[in-house]
């Protein structure tokens, strides 16, 4: 394989690729990266395990086609770290010897055979707005649980019904569900797909783009995949039965409090300096006021604000780990927020609210359970 390419190409393509690299993979073959050059003037790179796959395609000069697998990260690095010129990639000697300017390094190319086989995609399903995913993904992520103990819960579930998508994650603390439509292939499709969420919120952020992005799955594949702008990734999905959440929302939401999402978030921020991670906040809601307290009482600190609220309904004492309300606060997109609510010891439903006096925006709802009070 003999290659010419435009440093900018290259290693903005190299950089994607090898995003998804294990820093220190379990065999070393793990962490290759394959290069494939072809007669056409294209250079594919791709790195893949059994969990998860990356390829992206650019055009680049070819002078020999072939292929090698090489280290991902390093070639990532050094890459990076060239001056902008042309670069050259020559593995007809037995290395890869990249040349840029003056320029040089030579690599040990790992045994292509022992590369993991590429994953194989599944069929087309249809395609939805890339800014649209890319938010939804992102509020509902927070929710997935971190525990590999409860491989359920650290999957968003994926639920496709018709033109309709639904994104549900619970750690059993908290569970957000974002609604939003998008374009099938088969308008009857129905399925429920169970992904890891880290790694869906990690491939959809290297989305370059915010056109239209495929979406790949179907019953026969245990792959779920995307496309966008030349870019392809692929993710294995979990086996199980996802639990019935939705039923866990209230079935009427009565009474509620609004209040400006920016300042609460600096009030959060505030009372967070003084918290340890097991800590609450506690708000109390009242005369269309919302009081938050916080301390620790190992250090003997404490912090006390008031803030300006709407209350729709009874006053109301309620308590939150300051992370958890911080990332529903955040994850809603709005100026406003509106937390319905029953008694200090249910859930409580976080939705975005249209301004000071608007309706709401309920295509994404966060189920909050409370931190008990003790008097």
């Amino acid at each position: 394989m003999r290659i010419r390419s435009d440093y900018e190409v290259f290693t903005e393509a190299v950089q994607w690729a090898a995003r998804n690299i294990a820093s220190n993979p379990a065999k070393p073959i793990l962490g290759g990266i394959l290069l494939q050059a072809s007669s056409d003037g294209t250079l594919k790179l791709s790195s893949h395990d059994p969990e998860i796959g990356a390829e992206v395609e650019i055009s680049v000069v070819t002078e020999e086609e072939g292929t090698c697998v090489v280290n991902g990260k390093l070639l990532a690095q050094y890459a990076k770290a060239l001056p902008h010129k042309e670069i050259i990639l020559d593995s007809t000697s037995g290395l890869l010897e990249i040349s840029c300017g003056t320029s040089k390094l030579s690599m040990g190319i790992l045994p292509e055979e022992d590369y993991p086989k590429k994953p194989e995609m599944p069929s087309l399903a249809g395609t939805v707005d890339g800014a649209l995913w890319q938010e939804a993904v992102a509020q509902v992520a927070p929710a997935a649980s971190n525990d590999d103990t409860l491989p359920l819960l650290v999957s968003i579930c994926i639920e496709i019904d018709g033109s309709n998508i639904s994104l549900l994650a619970t750690d059993r603390y908290r569970l957000a569900v974002r609604e939003l439509e998008w374009e099938p292939k088969d308008s009857n499709i129905k399925a429920r797909i169970l992904v890891r969420g880290s790694r869906l919120l990690d491939v959809t952020k290297s989305f370059t783009s915010v056109g239209k992005v495929e979406i790949f799955t179907d019953q026969d594949s245990n792959m779920i995949g995307f496309h966008v702008g030349g870019r392809y990734n692929t993710i294995r999905l979990f086996d199980g039965e996802y639990p019935e959440v939705r039923s866990l929302f209230p079935q009427e939401n009565k009474d509620f409090v609004s209040f400006n999402t920016k300042d609460m978030l600096s009030a959060i921020a505030r009372a967070s300096l003084v918290t340890e991670k097991n800590d609450s906040l506690k708000l109390d809601f009242s005369n269309n006021q919302v009081e938050l307290g916080a301390g620790n009482t190992a250090s003997n600190t404490s912090t006390n604000e008031i803030l300006n609220a709407n209350i729709h309904g009874e006053d109301i004492t309620l308590a939150f780990s300051p992370q958890y309300l911080r990332d529903a606060l955040k994850s809603i997109n709005s100026d406003w927020a509106r937390i319905y609510y029953t008694i200090p010891s249910k859930p409580a439903v976080i939705v975005a609210q249209n301004g000071e006096d608007g309706d709401t925006n309920e295509v994404f709802r966060l189920l909050q359970m409370p931190v008990r009070i003790y008097n």
